[in-house]
């Protein structure tokens, strides 16, 4: 019979346990994602940066031929890391960049967590990789895009099938925070989620401006 015990589960990411790798969110990429509207994929990208940077999670910025073809990495991933150096590539699957597999080690982390640009070239080759590797593999879904539905629904797939977990940009803030009563990220997380929170921002300015109502800690 198990036994319930108040901690949370294994799986559940904290701020510690994973290495953030942020993959080609770049103008070129972006031009022919269809999957997603492109306003909604920097609003995600945008939280999900927030967050890690809020919650001090390492983090890996890449692109692929930033000089040469793609263009730089989105306002809002680098706005919020204004001092990380961002590793350009030549490789489609990050994952086959020495220079990341020699990050990933320095970091030390068994979870990787993936978000990018195209969901079934940039992402599932990283992830599939680490996979084989032995690591955790997380997929933030919504902070992905493709040049089709259909291309974005089968790559999440494949990379379910090979152990992927999938979530996305507000779960991933909301995850790392977990607990209303940490008051040391409570402000930050609710700021960034009014921000880009959807819906669930605009509840937040409600709360507080109709009645002074918070998240309760």
């Amino acid at each position: 019979m198990p036994i319930a015990k108040a901690a949370p589960g294994k799986t559940l990411l904290n701020p510690t346990d994973h290495t953030l790798i942020l993959i080609d969110h770049q103008s070129q990429m972006a031009f022919a994602t269809k999957s997603i509207d492109p306003v909604l994929l920097r609003n995600n990208a945008a939280l999900v940066a927030k967050a890690a940077k809020e919650f001090k999670a390492a983090t890996i910025l890449t692109t692929v031929a930033e000089k040469t073809f793609s263009g730089p990495m989105f306002d809002e991933i680098k706005s919020t890391f204004p001092d990380q150096a961002v590793i350009d590539r030549t490789t489609m699957n990050t994952w086959e960049d020495e220079r990341i597999a020699v990050e990933v080690n320095r970091l030390g982390k068994s979870k990787i967590v993936l978000a990018g640009l195209w969901t079934s070239v940039c992402i599932v080759g990283p992830a599939l990789s680490a996979l084989d590797q032995g690591f955790e593999v997380y997929v933030i879904t919504d902070a992905c895009g493709d040049v089709s539905d259909e291309a974005h629904q089968r790559a999440v797939e494949r990379m379910v099938q090979q152990g992927a977990r999938p979530m996305t940009s507000l779960q991933y803030l909301l995850e790392l925070q977990r607990d209303w009563a940490r008051g040391e990220t409570y402000n930050e997380t609710v700021a960034t989620s009014i921000a880009h929170g959807g819906g669930y921002g605009l509840g937040l300015i409600y709360a507080k401006a109709m009645f002074g109502g918070a998240e309760g800690h």
